[in-house]
């Protein structure tokens, strides 16, 4: 199979260490990923702020791109969600290669037909459901199932799990006052199960959520799922 990743604009830019675990963890499972370099933006946030031409120009050249593989898996839901969701609507020539397209835990679970990845994270932690994972790309328990499998681990419930934390892309910047008020309740659902870490499947909501965290001083530190499924006793995150 002919994987490719999707590393998506925040990731690249904020937290290239989440592509690289997970190219150590698709390795370690016994399967090459390539990055195709000319990979740019899925195009979310223009279309999100009504730029839907140059939206479109991105989802283009999203489907030329990614056109030659098998799969495509990603580190965002979100970016995720866009692609298998809207590009069909603004390209519909490019609906095979978005069907494609998989989220971390989707790849791991209903393609490769894994849940216990060989990780080992000896720390306690809860889990944040992000929006588009539980609400647009239906992900379900499977980061859970994945997380569960690991060993050392102390998976933790984090109370009223599925509410927004109140990023959202753009929301977070035409609303803030709004966004910083759910965050705040995030923050302390998150402070209440006494976890080391925050896990989520998307790193704009754990950054949202982390500088908060930071702020009040809470001593949490946010992780991608990636990172915690890549991490081993010879090679910890």
């Amino acid at each position: 199979m002919k994987v490719a990743l999707f590393l998506t604009c925040v990731n690249d830019t904020m937290y290239p260490g989440t592509g690289k675990a997970m190219v150590r963890l698709l390795r370690r499972l016994g399967h090459d990923v390539e990055f195709p370099e000319s990979q740019t933006c899925c195009g979310q946030m223009h279309l999100n702020t009504g730029y839907r031409r140059q939206a479109l120009h991105l989802v283009k050249g999203f489907a030329e791109t990614f056109e030659p593989y098998d799969a495509v898996v990603t580190p965002s839901a979100s970016c995720g969600a866009m692609i298998r969701d809207w590009h069909p609507r603004l390209a519909p020539r490019t609906a095979g290669i978005a069907s494609r397209v998989y989220e971390l835990s989707e790849f791991l679970v209903d393609v490769l037909g894994v849940t216990d990845v060989g990780a080992y994270f000896p720390h306690r932690v809860t889990y944040h459901p992000t929006c588009h994972s539980l609400r647009m790309l239906h992900v379900g328990d499977r980061p859970l199932r994945l997380l569960r499998e690991v060993r050392g681990i102390d998976l933790v419930d984090l109370p009223d799990a599925a509410e927004c934390c109140g990023f959202g892309g753009t929301f977070a910047l035409k609303n803030a006052e709004v966004s910083a008020a759910m965050c705040a309740d995030k923050v302390t659902a998150v402070r209440e199960t006494r976890a080391e870490a925050l896990c989520a499947a998307d790193n704009s909501c754990l950054m949202h959520i982390g500088g908060a965290l930071t702020r009040t001083r809470a001593g949490v530190r946010t992780v991608h799922l990636a990172e915690i499924l890549a991490s081993t006793e010879e090679d910890p995150s």
